[in-house]
């Protein structure tokens, strides 16, 4: 057992030592379960195995101990040597494998449970959802909201709440859904989307907004046109970039490609049943449903609306809309 825990543990950096060079994607959801597996089987062993079998040794230790004294006792020998509890302490003892194993499994049982069916957290990883969101932001995303879904198969197997325009939501990025993605929603199964000439239309009404003058984006140094902006029973700040006033175009074919048509204006979208389209509050400055397409229900990992620490800006702290 010692060579097949220390061969694990040598897969284990290695994998993890390759994700963090950037040689391949890691599956965090699938490794944390196969931990919660490998680790929950070591604490069975150790409950059911090999725990009962040091306690037996050590009671035969005593056992032995006790007869050896009987019996030299009988002989008239009443001081005897040997530090037998010591040696029982040893019995005992967990072995380095076992604790590293068995010992670890209620803390990652307890992180994969939370992970799973409660909050995961998630780090903002570029600039597409400032003004809400900053590059830096550590979020909690909200897995059960929109309802309980099966680890690592994602599958949906009780429903909460209904997808609303204006949520912000974590999901796996259709095109590499090893990759998560988060942005807003603005169309649910049934809209019809446009964002032509950098202005949203909703089933062919106008997104409400109201400008707030301009705001300096750190992140590309220079002030944009601001505006706050209702979807839904949500309100929300967007920013627009005139100078990007570029038409988006498909990058590669995708699920309903037909649903959608392209102009110098921008893009009109048709959302299909079960499926979502996602857009950055950094309306010209993020890759999303205008140029990948659409996201199907199974790739929602939940509800974003917390961050709850930003190492270089504190004040970042807090609920978020």
């Amino acid at each position: 057992m010692t060579a097949l825990t220390g061969l694990l543990y040598a897969v284990l950096i290695a994998y993890v030592g390759g994700w963090l060079a950037g040689q391949w994607t890691a599956n965090f959801a699938l490794l944390l379960f196969l931990l919660t597996s490998v680790t929950g089987l070591y604490w069975l062993a150790e409950r059911f195995y090999f725990k009962p079998s040091r306690e037996r040794a050590a009671q035969q230790l005593l056992a032995s101990d006790a007869q050896r004294r009987e019996a030299l006792a009988a002989q008239g020998i009443k001081r005897v040597d040997g530090d037998v509890e010591s040696a029982r302490q040893e019995i005992l003892r967990q072995p380095w494998w076992l604790d590293w194993t068995a010992g670890l499994f209620p803390v990652i049982l307890v992180v994969f449970l939370l992970r799973s069916f409660l909050v995961e957290p998630f780090k903002i990883p570029s600039g597409s959802m400032v003004p809400t969101l900053r590059v830096g932001d550590l979020i909690l995303v909200n897995k059960f909201h929109y309802g309980i879904r099966l680890p690592v198969l994602n599958k949906k197997v009780i429903s909460n709440h209904e997808v609303q325009r204006g949520d912000v939501m974590v999901f796996r990025y259709p095109p590499n859904p090893s990759v998560d993605y988060i942005k807003r929603v603005v169309g649910v199964p049934g809209d019809e989307v446009a964002y032509l000439n950098q202005k949203l239309y909703i089933n062919g009404k106008p997104a409400e907004v109201q400008p707030k003058g301009d705001f300096y984006d750190d992140d590309a140094m220079q002030y944009r046109p601001h505006f706050a902006e209702k979807l839904g029973a949500v309100d929300h700040e967007i920013l627009v970039d005139p100078t990007r006033m570029l038409p988006p175009s498909a990058r590669s074919a995708y699920a309903f490609r037909e649903n959608c048509s392209y102009s110098m204006q921008g893009v009109t979208c048709k959302v299909p049943a079960g499926h979502y389209f996602m857009m950055g509050d950094n309306r010209d400055n993020s890759e999303d449903s205008r140029f990948w397409g659409f996201v199907p229900d199974e790739n929602i990992v939940g509800k974003a609306f917390f961050v709850w620490m930003n190492f270089g800006n504190l004040k970042r702290i807090g609920a978020f809309h």
